[in-house]
């Protein structure tokens, strides 16, 4: 894609929606670190449904140790790989113990040592918490990356690196969250909704998916 059409595919998301944030509900870093590390292969809306009542009264490493891993699988147990990232967040809450004084680092290098923790949690964390410029690829923004044209890549990495070379200034902070936005909703995995999609003219996807009957379309 070129140079002016990258800026005016962010120029439209940012139009339609200026203030785009995570779906994840969070109180603070940690809890935010908590959710993104319970979302690997789950939906937000599912981790908000076992985490809600969980944050409630656990929104600290400490908090959550004492609660113990049999006490957080009870809370999460709706969660695919559930026992596993039970002892991965009560691994991780003891690391921050006994590393961080309790808090979450402001480090992308420290972040990634935590159990549980890869590249897109770090960098998800980064930007959401710390408001920092990063991209964080997952298989939405993967999807929409090669299927559009904005970023192509062989791999979420490959992905990620093109849209930091490649993302204008002015919408760097929010982008992730506009891509992953725009796949979940517009541009789906199986049936991408290009009817009314407001980049049809700037995407390289061919061929277009056709309105249902009935649909509205973009104007």
């Amino acid at each position: 894609m070129k140079k002016a059409d990258i800026f005016e595919f962010y120029r439209r998301l940012a139009e339609d929606n200026p203030s785009p944030e995570t779906e994840l509900e969070w109180t603070n870093p940690y809890t935010l670190l908590v959710a993104v590390a319970l979302s690997a292969q789950a939906t937000d809306v599912g981790v908000n449904k076992a985490t809600r009542a969980l944050f409630a009264t656990v929104d600290t490493p400490e908090k959550m140790v004492a609660l113990g891993e049999a006490g957080l699988k009870e809370h999460i147990k709706t969660i695919g790989l559930f026992n596993t990232k039970a002892r991965n967040v009560i691994a991780l809450s003891e690391r921050l113990i006994a590393e961080y004084g309790g808090e979450v680092p402001h480090d992308r290098a420290a972040l990634e040592t935590l159990p549980g923790v890869g590249r897109k949690t770090a960098n998800v964390v980064l930007n959401v918490a710390f408001g920092e410029e990063t991209f964080a690829v997952d298989t939405h923004i993967f999807r929409v990356g090669n299927r559009t044209g904005l970023a192509k890549g062989k791999d979420v990495r490959a992905v990620e690196d093109r849209l930091e070379k490649d993302t204008p200034a002015p919408f760097r902070v929010h982008a992730h969250h506009w891509l992953i936005l725009h796949g979940r909703y517009v541009c789906k995995a199986r049936r991408p909704e290009c009817w009314r999609c407001i980049e049809i003219d700037l995407c390289a996807f061919r061929p277009k998916t056709p309105a249902p009957k009935g649909a509205a379309t973009n104007p």
